[in-house]
């Protein structure tokens, strides 16, 4: 019996995972969970045979999630399903252990397709992501400014560009309004900007919003 978790905090996308899912492994056990802190506790105390994460979740990322998980259990295939598109974090996920990365908007067939793939220890990756993946492998100068954030920076600058208030991304984050003043202090030093207009005219003009 296979057993597979989910982790997303949006009600409806787990229950429509799972009734995808339960449909083609009719005798797996599918448990959710709705954050990132949830979604280590359950990898810790019980064996899974998949994980399928969203990227966005309260408190930690599902990135900062899946660096934990695979440093505890790096034979664990974790498959990534996220809103946002492949271009802006398929291949950081990939980097950082996942064996797969989905865009919400993903067929059913294709998700059941990369759920197979990635129990038989294989890596599921778009032609799209193949694309950028071979992108990435040029040399640092020649990466686009938001590529050489960190991942919690990235998450940070993408609020910040869309007109949040540091302190709305702090309560969004579950952090204090100091670190992400940290955060943005240094977002702003790495991409050579002053303000949060800077930011959102960058995050606009590269397609990020």
């Amino acid at each position: 019996m296979k057993r597979i978790l989910i982790a997303d905090d949006h009600t409806v996308v787990r229950k429509g995972l799972r009734q995808i899912l339960a449909e083609e492994f009719t005798d797996a056990l599918i448990e959710e969970v709705v954050d990132a802190d949830d979604l280590i506790k359950s990898v810790i105390k019980a064996k899974w045979d998949v994980v399928i994460s969203d990227l966005t979740m309260p408190g930690k990322s599902g990135l900062e999630a899946l660096q934990e998980i695979k440093q505890l259990f790096p034979e664990l295939p974790v498959l990534i399903l996220s809103i946002h598109p492949e271009e802006q974090y398929a291949v950081r996920a990939l980097k950082a252990g996942a064996s797969g990365y989905l865009s919400k908007d993903t067929a059913p067939d294709e998700l059941v397709n990369a759920v197979h793939r990635v129990l038989q220890g294989k890596k599921f990756i778009t032609l799209t992501v193949a694309e950028k993946i071979a992108d990435s492998f040029k040399q640092d100068d020649k990466k686009a400014l938001h590529e050489k954030l960190s991942d919690r920076e990235l998450n940070v600058f993408k609020m910040i560009a869309s007109g949040k208030s540091v302190s709305e991304v702090a309560d969004a984050l579950s952090l204090s309004i100091t670190t992400v003043s940290t955060y943005r202090a240094r977002i702003l030093a790495k991409m050579n900007m002053k303000t949060n207009a800077n930011l959102t005219l960058y995050a606009i003009e590269q397609g990020l919003l």
